[in-house]
This record gives structure tokens, C-alpha cells and sequence, in this order.
């Protein structure tokens, strides 16, 4: 019981009172297709809830009779309920590593396993709730995280182009970051379906998800348990697929506009930044929104995490020290600026210098590759496709992770250069005395330089490719970049600029880079992607149907598609690739992504390439 009552908070037992259910007339009947997708998500591997059902039996079923699960669950949705049988969830206890003593419950965590039966509805709601939630504005514009079509790099990208904006009129600019304390386990369900009420979502999902978050039970499973079922207050289930989405849903108020600053979010990780005359200022202004989203938060049983309050005082690209010593005081602690702050797998620093981001990346990576190259040993092990996979698909995104953010420094990418060869010696167990240019090409892996170029112009295709609606980056470009949607945010600032002396302007995302003037970060993504643009007239939206107030125009050719400007992207890294080396004759073969014929592997196997 110490476990289970530290874990999750204890219930009063629930109610053995009738029942009285009652159709509700805006319900929407379930598809199969919407069955079909719900299980194209789903893992066969993913371990089941206490039925032991796994997803693998629920889509031989679906493929043997698709009306079978439509019938069973859609009467949920008709009575905006959902089951006490659907509601019980397996906690597995496992022992945190390195721990001096387990004798106190702080020294385990729990893994819950729901039922995947009940998850399947879960998908298929939260994909409804998500297209809904936007279009009677349950989420703000700066909430980035759990959402369809939105990612890290959009947050980061955000806060940077803001930061620099504001430098750029002159400001002294600081940002705070928050962590919301304990995050899903605190959501009320109460507060949260009185907010599904007040903006007008539908009666049956807003019952459902009532139900859905109440009267819950789980039992926790480790050696000697008793094996019993429990009544627990969980607020959000933990993996749970519609458990992010409603805890979005639940902190979006803590996003108050501020003039000359802004509030990003990704989930339950929040940053906070201002701009004034001078840093003491800025440090007044975050104490004084710190308060304010505090007295939001409190009614609704939130609380932000002090350990992982930390504050940073932003440099012009000029300055190349620490520009203030001034802290923050919240509840008699104080927090000093620091010089590093890690943010989403980004770090973010106070110097010019983005060497510390990248050597933490290649530490993660260093150890990654010891531990594969087990399975791979000189002569044995692995073959050659394989070893290419795991390099492209594992190794490439955890060492150039926060390269389409940040610029790597000469020193540096000659590091990152050495880890790179070590890795394409290994995919294709050549001597260490083959030519640099002949390992590339037969490990199918790229320079350095090529696949950071390739990853920012990814980047950048996304973000000009994204409705504006739903993502705060692309609603940051500037209103001339042919995207198909005329929407900028009204909160990114540019209008500001406006004031600025003409000689201080940034360039326009057209404009070709000088040295001396420079395009605000947004404006420089959008300008690496013009090279993409030629023989079109703009580009076209990828994932319109994410903002259901958007008209979508008639599909353009296949050649205009998101698809086929990936294609392009690839291409032009092959041109490079092919124009830099000049392989010699003695290779018989050119610059490619893919492993060639030679390496043997099975047709029928996906091969991985550079994505």
C-alpha cells in the first residue's frame, strides 16, 4: 500500500449506485476507418493491459470482421461513457538504477499498461479531439508539444527567431524556463471537461472524457504483490494516446500575451521571455509574470518544479561574454543566470559559441555506437545493410541533433568528422587507410558538411510547408513566402520593426546573406529554400486537413507535392555530394543513399536511407 498511495493518490471507493446513461444526439459514429488508423499506430510489441490482449489479436479481428470493433465501441461514444472494465491498468514496479537503498518508494518507478482495447478508442478520439480543439481555440497558438505536425524543432526555432528579433530593435532580452510539477497526475477532471463545456465541444466527448478520467483502477505487479485491483486518482493516465492531448488542453491558459515578449510551450515545459532597456528590468518583469502564471496555475492544482527553474540573459550576436549577473527571486530562492540551459535536447548558450551542444551530442553518440558495435564485430556479426541502417536511422539523428538550429564551429566539425569515419569504417569493415571520399560512397553515408546542409534545408521545407494556423514557426514568415496561406501571427513582433532606422533592417528573405546585414533566423530558413521554389508558383501545404477552417485548393501535380520536394532535397544533396568528392575510377560506383546490390540484402526489406 506505501507504494501504491505514493505512486497515486488514494479515492474513496467508487459507487455502487445505478447507472442511468442517455443518448447523446450530437454523437458522431464511429468509421472503420477510423479503426483502420487507430491499429495502423498501434505496436504489435506494445505489452498489453490486464486482459493480456495484444494490439496484433485486435487487427486480425479488424481484418477478419471490420464491423466488429465499430459495433462494440461506438455505443461509448453514443452514451458518453466508458466502462469500469476499460478503466483497470497493470503498474509494473521496477527498481531505479543506482540507488544506495531501496527501502522507501522514492527509489522505484511504474510503467502502467492500459487496455489495448481501450487505447484503440482513446486514438481514435484524440485524433477528433485534436482537429476540434483548434478550431474552437482549446489550444494556444505557442503550445508546440503532443500536438499533430508540430515537433522540437518548432519550439526551438520560435524562441530563437523572437529572441533575435527583439535584439535586433535595440532590446535586452531574457527568458525563464519552467517545469510544471508532477504534470498529468494533477489534472482535475472537473476543470477540464467545465473547459470542453465553455468552448462548446461536443456533449459526447466531453462525457467521455469525464468518464474516461474518473473511477479509475489499477493494481501494482512486482514480486509478493497481491495482484488486487485499487482505486486510484491518476488525473491523466500515463500511456494513455489521448493523455497529452488533454493535459495541452488543460495548461493552455498559461499562455498570457506579453508586449515585446512571448510564452512558448512544449507540454509541460514552459519559457518565458522578455525584452526591456536592461536585464534588471527583464528580471522585474519575469518575477512579475512568474506571480501572475502562478495565480493561474494554483486554481488548478498545477504547481512549477523548483530544481528545474533556471534563467538565461540572451547576448547580441556582438557580445561575447556573459552580458549581466542579475538573478531572479521567487519564495526567498534565488536563481542566478546560467550559462548553459538545456531545453529539449537543446543547448542553449549565452556565448556565441554552440561547441557545448554539440560535444554533448557526441558523447550520446560515442556511447551509442560502443554498445552496437557488439553486435557487429570486425568479420562477423551484422551485415553490411544492417550496420547501414542503424547508422542512418540511429547514429545520424543523435549526432546531428540540433544541427538545423545551430552552426557548427571548424573545430568542432573536424570531431564530428572523426566520429563520422570511425562510423562508416564500421558499416563497411574497410582498412583505416582507405581514401575518406571511397568510405563515404561504399558506406552510403554523406560528408559531414552535406548532411548538415541537408538537414537544415529539411528543416526549412517543413517549416514553409506547414499551415501558419497550427505552427507557430511558419506563422513567424514573412507574409511574401508563397506558402498558400495568407495567416501570420499577430504576436511574433515584426511589425515592430517597422520603427527601426532602414539601415538596420533585416535583409529580406529573398535578399541574398552579406556580411554586414542578415536575415532574422525565420527569413533565413525560408531563404534556403529557394532553390526548391524554382518552376513553382508556391509551395504547397503539407497536412491542411490539421486546421478544419482552412479551404484546401484543388491538388496540384504530383511533382508540386511535400513528397516529391524531399525528393528534390535528396537530389541536390547527391549533386553536392558527386560535385565535392570526384570519386575516383577505381570506385565502381557513384554517390548514393541507399546500399547498393552489392551488400546482398533481402529485396524485400526496406532499405534505410538519409531521410
Amino acid at each position: 500500500m506505501a507504494l501504491l498511495s505514493h505512486f497515486f493518490p488514494s479515492t474513496p471507493p467508487p459507487t455502487n449506485a445505478p447507472l442511468t446513461l442517455s443518448p447523446y444526439p450530437d454523437y458522431s459514429p464511429l468509421s472503420q476507418e477510423e479503426i483502420t488508423l487507430a491499429l495502423s499506430k498501434s505496436s504489435n510489441t506494445s505489452a498489453p493491459g490486464p486482459d493480456t490482449v495484444s494490439y496484433e489479436v485486435w487487427k486480425q479481428v479488424h481484418r477478419s470482421c471490420p464491423a466488429l470493433l465499430t459495433k462494440l465501441l461506438s455505443p461509448l461514444l453514443l452514451y458518453g461513457h466508458h466502462p469500469a472494465s476499460l478503466k483497470k491498468a497493470n503498474g509494473i514496479v521496477l527498481d531505479k538504477p543506482g540507488k544506495a537503498s531501496y527501502d522507501t518508494p522514492s527509489s522505484f518507478r511504474v510503467i502502467v499498461l492500459l487496455e489495448t482495447l481501450s487505447k484503440i478508442l482513446e486514438r481514435v478520439i484524440a485524433s477528433r479531439l485534436s482537429l476540434l480543439a483548434r478550431h474552437v481555440a482549446l489550444l494556444h497558438p505557442h503550445q508546440t508539444g503532443s500536438l499533430p505536425g508540430l515537433s522540437t524543432f518548432d519550439a526551438t526555432y520560435t524562441l530563437t527567431h523572437d529572441v533575435r528579433l527583439l535584439q535586433r530593435l535595440g532590446s535586452k532580452v531574457s527568458s525563464l524556463f519552467l517545469d510544471i510539477k508532477g504534470g498529468f497526475d494533477n489534472v482535475n477532471p472537473g476543470q477540464l471537461t467545465s473547459a470542453l463545456r465553455a468552448k462548446g465541444v461536443h456533449k459526447y466527448l466531453t462525457a467521455w472524457v469525464g468518464s474516461f478520467l474518473t473511477n479509475r483502477m489499477c493494481r501494482l505487479l512486482f514480486q509478493g504483490s497481491p495482484r488486487v485491483f485499487s482505486p486510484v486518482a491518476v488525473g491523466n493516465p500515463q500511456g494513455s494516446p489521448i493523455s497529452p492531448l488533454l493535459f495541452v488542453i488543460y495548461v493552455s491558459p498559461l499562455h498570457p500575451v506579453i508586449p515585446k515578449g512571448i510564452v512558448v510551450s512544449y507540454v509541460d515545459s514552459f519559457v518565458v521571455t522578455v525584452s526591456s532597456s536592461t536585464h534588471r528590468r527583464n528580471v522585474q518583469l519575469l518575477q512579475g509574470h512568474y506571480r501572475s502564471l502562478c495565480s493561474i496555475a494554483a486554481p488548478r492544482g498545477l504547481t512549477f518544479s523548483v530544481p528545474k527553474t533556471e534563467l538565461i540573459h540572451w547576448p547580441t550576436p556582438q557580445e561575447r561574454s556573459h552580458p549581466s549577473t542579475a538573478g531572479v527571486r521567487f519564495d526567498d530562492l534565488y536563481f542566478a543566470p546560467k550559462d548553459t540551459v538545456s531545453w529539449l535536447g537543446y543547448w542553449f548558450m549565452p556565448s556565441v559559441s554552440m561547441s557545448t551542444h554539440f560535444s554533448k551530442r557526441l558523447s550520446l553518440v560515442q556511447g551509442a555506437l560502443d554498445t552496437i558495435k557488439r553486435l557487429s564485430p570486425p568479420g562477423k556479426g551484422l551485415p553490411q545493410y544492417l550496420c547501414h541502417r542503424l547508422a542512418s536511422s540511429l547514429l545520424a539523428p543523435v549526432l546531428l541533433y540540433g544541427a538545423d538550429l545551430y552552426t557548427l564551429l571548424t573545430k568542432m566539425q573536424d570531431k564530428l568528422d572523426v566520429f563520422l569515419h570511425r562510423v562508416q569504417r564500421w558499416v563497411t569493415n574497410c582498412f583505416s587507410s582507405t581514401p575518406i571520399p571511397i568510405l563515404a560512397i561504399e558506406a552510403c553515408l554523406p560528408p559531414l558538411v552535406l548532411l548538415i546542409k541537408h538537414r537544415q534545408r529539411m528543416a526549412a521545407l517543413r517549416v514553409v510547408c506547414s499551415p501558419p494556423e497550427i505552427n507557430p514557426a511558419s506563422a513567424r514568415l514573412y507574409k511574401s513566402v508563397p506558402n498558400r496561406s495568407s495567416y501570420r501571427s499577430p504576436l511574433c513582433h515584426r511589425s515592430l520593426l517597422v520603427k527601426l532606422n532602414p539601415a538596420l533592417h533585416p535583409l529580406m528573405w529573398r535578399t541574398p546573406r552579406t556580411t554586414i546585414r542578415k536575415h532574422l533566423p525565420i527569413d533565413e530558413i525560408a531563404h534556403s529554400t529557394l532553390p526548391l521554389l524554382k518552376g513553382r508558383s508556391s509551395f504547397l501545404l503539407h497536412n491542411p486537413q490539421l486546421v478544419p477552417t482552412l479551404s484546401i485548393l484543388p491538388a496540384n501535380p504530383s511533382s508540386h507535392s511535400f513528397t516529391a520536394l524531399k525528393k528534390e532535397s535528396r537530389a541536390i544533396l547527391l549533386v553536392h555530394w558527386t560535385s565535392l568528392t570526384h570519386p575516383p575510377r577505381t570506385t565502381s560506383t557513384s554517390p548514393h543513399l541507399r546500399p547498393i546490390p552489392l551488400w546482398a540484402f533481402p529485396n524485400s526489406l526496406p532499405a534505410a536511407s538519409i531521410r
